[in-house]
């Protein structure tokens, strides 16, 4: 039996295995800057104190507020809770905007890098997950 190649699906296949790896790679930094952050909370609060008293938030909710970035970093790792760990991420990065915006720090840093992370969340899922991409289709 002889095999036909078909042309126009071999670059579809490359080009979804290259999407694999930039989802995987995007989601990978996420869940590391998240890991990270949610450590600082609970290991070396004092590091953050100053952004945290200018913000308006208390000292005591670091015991809080890391791990619950672990837990959404460890919910979006998993591949069978992504889409749940994307929206919880996604919500706490809205909320850490939101703080930034309140007291007047429409476009700092930490406000860009909320908004580049909640971006990268949902880009890297969209594309190593073929359901979101199903979901919301950029081209039909």
């Amino acid at each position: 039996m002889s095999e036909t190649i078909n042309l126009h699906q071999v670059p579809e296949t490359v080009t979804l295995h290259r999407a694999l790896w930039a989802g995987r790679i995007m989601s990978a930094f996420v869940v590391i800057a998240l890991v990270a952050d949610g450590n600082i909370q609970l290991f070396a609060p004092a590091q953050i104190a100053n952004m945290l008293q200018e913000t308006g938030f208390a000292m005591d909710l670091t015991r809080v507020v890391g791990p619950i970035m672990l837990a959404c970093a460890i919910l979006y790792a998993i591949p069978a809770t992504a889409v749940l760990g994307a929206i919880l991420v996604t919500g706490f990065l809205g909320g850490a905007i939101c703080a930034h915006v309140r007291i007047g720090e429409l476009g700092s840093p930490p406000e860009i890098i909320s908004l580049l992370l909640g971006t990268m969340t949902w880009g890297g899922l969209y594309a190593r997950d073929p359901r979101i991409r199903a979901l919301l289709p950029l081209i039909r």
